[in-house]
């Protein structure tokens, strides 16, 4: 009987573009065609309607009921006009997914019949059983009364058939079941802290935006190799594989020719995702083979969410069109780059963003290094917090290899800027800030213009990174919400930002004048935040030694790393800004750990099946060829010829014996680990013992498998290999 991988490896070998047809208007013509914007909103509602509408997105005014009700009629009439029939609350639980229950636009007329309705009281709020969800003990099972409640600022779209609504979601007694809620209320604390800030420099200003734009890395593998890895297609990553001859040693994939069946599938989720008001902008190879990027036009945090939670559903959906699956997972593949989510973090007014730098006029520049500071600052502060926001079981597998930074928080500032605090810092309190813009560079080709040089260079082992105008957060995770880093870090900067002000006005009111006072606090926070700012090499084993030196969080294990949403100092900080309190800090703790524990509790027991299963039987049956080879050797060869020729022979059998009483002894103890870590009723301990002794037991006999892969006759072995999984085109 033919190998099944060889079956599989030639269909996907055979596989041709699908053509994407090309809509016959601009992008910019057909950008949030299914998107109830504010284009869309000017024409389906009354004017008044309409600039009520436009002080709830804008200002945060109360939505009554009267308004909702008109703006449910206006949004029906346009869903159907698009074909909707269903209406849905599309909110984001605890799970890292998004969820959805799906409502007909349908009533009783009370006249044997049936009418269209859609009113304010279901855009507005709905009541989805909670009791499924992750709570974290907050709610019972027999307690399941939970809300969703529209969010006005991020707009309804459609997909297919249904009418999607962004939506919190909460609890029967108020807790946050859901990442939207803490965002929003983290996204106020900042634009409160920070207009206080910036009319020191700016009286006029009135609002703070807190932005964001992230970059999503993805693999895509040939969906018929993908259905025969049973590890792909249960954990996003394969537990098990001999590293590729050739993957990305050559660097030959980075920025390289898209292969056509990706272009076609990239042009397809552009259009798709432009279609839903998603500013696509950039599409790229990434490093590993078979990985690549999107990234769109910065947009504010909370819709910028919403786009990648949306993007993430819309990207799976359009790869099994072409043909693929696409993998989200961290780290898909051993000795290959992972994929994170680079979110790049900015503050902007009405007036601009705080983070650039003109460097024309001093007052300007004093904003500028305000901001900067203070949020150095909070990532000093609550490094270890925000490690712990981007931790999971998943990206712990990324982190601090192949390019992702550390799992140590720190902050590449780039040498100018680094000057430019070392300056204030052993300043008098009326000195000026001089910062230098961008530099032209000239190179000695006539051919090629003079090149304006960004003001720092950027350091891709740096976990926090300054890059011009704004600050690149690049240890979040590919699969991740990135809701979960930017309520860490708008919280943060918030505190640091109502500190920093606390501290002004208490010097001004002494008598002192405002430019030496915000002087003088710059100079004592440089100075508190110093051990935070680290320009070197991330990956060394100097820097880990320097950096506990420090005072920053070095510890590696994810579920103790969680420990750090309970620290008093966070617990006072969210507590304080009104963003969760100490018992949904608790909560979430409490998934966090219980979601670590079964992501490695189905990853061990998938690991042991194929190991039995698969590993093992293709190897015996490799070693009894092996064997029936040499007894036919020995019946016709003389004795010392034959140990000659069956030398190599009986040094695999002997080989494969040994890996295989390993292997079998391995899956025993991991499967006895796993029995004694199930016994434990604390989720954190739990957590604890699934790290720190049924995790490393896998790795331990992965070694044996992927050693017996190369050793292995090709014929016999089912699973699809690293060489074939990454280099399907």
């Amino acid at each position: 009987m033919p190998n099944l991988r060889f079956q599989v490896v030639a269909e996907a070998f055979k596989k041709k573009p699908i053509e994407v047809p090309t809509p016959d208007v601009r992008p910019s013509e057909f950008f949030g065609k299914y998107v109830f914007n504010k284009q869309k909103m000017y024409k389906y509602l009354p004017k008044k309607v309409y600039t009520k509408m436009l002080d709830v997105i804008d200002n945060g005014a109360p939505l009554d009921r009267a308004t909702a009700d008109i703006v449910a009629e206006g949004m029906k009439k346009w869903a159907m006009e698009l074909g909707a029939t269903h209406c849905t609350h599309w909110f984001q639980p605890l799970t890292d997914a998004t969820a959805e229950k799906h409502d007909a636009f349908v009533e009783h007329d009370w006249k044997g019949g049936m009418i269209e309705e859609f009113e304010g009281k279901i855009l507005v709020q709905q009541e989805p059983d909670a009791s499924s969800f992750p709570s974290g003990g907050i709610r019972s099972t027999f307690e399941a009364r939970g809300y969703s409640a529209w969010d006005p600022t991020s707009p309804v779209f459609v997909i297919g058939d249904t009418l999607m609504i962004p939506t919190v979601f909460i609890s029967y007694t108020g807790e946050a079941l859901d990442y939207k809620t803490p965002l929003l209320k983290a996204l106020h604390a900042v634009d409160v802290a920070a207009t206080d800030v910036v009319k020191y420099f700016n009286p006029e200003v009135s609002k703070v935006v807190s932005n964001l734009g992230w970059e999503q890395e993805y693999f895509l593998v040939d969906e018929g190799l993908y259905s025969a890895r049973p590890d792909l297609l249960l954990t996003g990553r394969t537990l098990m594989g001999h590293s590729s001859a050739k993957d990305q040693q050559m660097e030959d994939h980075y920025f390289g020719a898209i292969p056509e069946r990706v272009a076609a599938f990239m042009k397809d989720l552009e259009i798709q995702a432009l279609e839903l008001g998603i500013p696509c902008k950039t599409r790229h190879n990434e490093v590993a083979p078979n990985q690549f990027e999107l990234a769109p036009i910065f947009e504010e945090t909370n819709l910028a969410i919403d786009h990648n939670m949306l993007i993430m559903s819309l990207m799976r959906k359009v790869a099994r069109k072409h043909g693929f699956r696409c993998l989200l997972h961290e780290k898909p593949f051993d000795g290959v780059n992972g994929s994170g989510k680079h979110n790049n973090w900015s503050l902007s007014t009405d007036t601009g963003i705080l983070l650039h730098a003109p460097g024309k006029d001093e007052i300007s520049n004093l904003r500028f290094v305000t901001f900067i500071v203070e949020t150095l600052m909070a990532v000093y502060k609550h490094n270890g917090l925000l490690k712990a926001s981007i931790m999971s079981a998943t990206n712990a597998h990324r982190l601090g290899a192949n390019e992702a930074p550390p799992a140590i928080v720190s902050s590449f500032l780039g040498k100018q800027l680094n000057e430019v605090l070392d300056h204030l810092e052993n300043s008098n309190d009326d000195d000026t800030i001089a910062i230098k813009g961008k530099e032209g560079l000239k190179l000695d080709i006539p051919s090629i213009p003079e090149l304006l040089i960004d003001n720092t260079d950027r350091n891709r082992t740096s976990p926090f990174a300054f890059t011009g105008n704004r600050f690149e957060f690049r240890a979040p995770g590919s699969e991740a919400n990135c809701a979960s880093a930017m309520i860490a870090l708008n919280a943060a900067v918030a505190e640091a930002l109502v500190n920093f002000k606390k501290r002004v006005d208490a010097l001004v009111a002494t008598g002192k004048e405002l430019h030496a006072s915000i002087i003088s606090v710059l100079r004592e926070d440089i100075k508190t935040c110093k051990p935070i700012r680290f320009d070197g090499n991330g990956y060394s084993d100097e820097w880990v030694a320097e950096a506990e030196k420090r005072g920053l969080d070095v510890e590696r294990s994810c579920p103790v790393i969680f420990d750090r949403y309970l620290d008093q100092s966070s617990i006072d900080m969210f507590e304080s800004l009104n963003i969760m309190t100490a018992k949904e800090l608790e909560a979430r703790n409490e998934i966090k750990w219980d979601t670590y524990t079964k992501k490695i509790q189905i990853e061990a027991r998938i690991f042991g099946d194929l190991s039995v299963n698969h590993i093992i039987p293709q190897v015996l049956t490799y070693q009894t060829k092996l064997a029936e080879n040499v007894a036919a050797l020995k019946s016709i060869l003389p004795e010392d010829e034959f140990k000659v020729v069956a030398a190599s022979n009986l040094a695999l059998i002997s080989e494969i014996s040994q890996r295989v009483k390993t292997i079998e002894d391995g899956c025993k103890a991991l499967t006895d680990a796993r029995k004694v870590a199930n016994k434990i009723e604390s989720e954190r301990e739990k957590a604890i013992a699934y790290h720190d002794t049924v995790e490393p037991k896998m790795e331990e006999i992965r070694h044996h498998i992927d050693k017996l892969e190369s050793k292995v006759d090709d014929e016999v072995w089912t699973l699809p290999k690293y060489r074939e999984l990454l280099f399907i085109r």
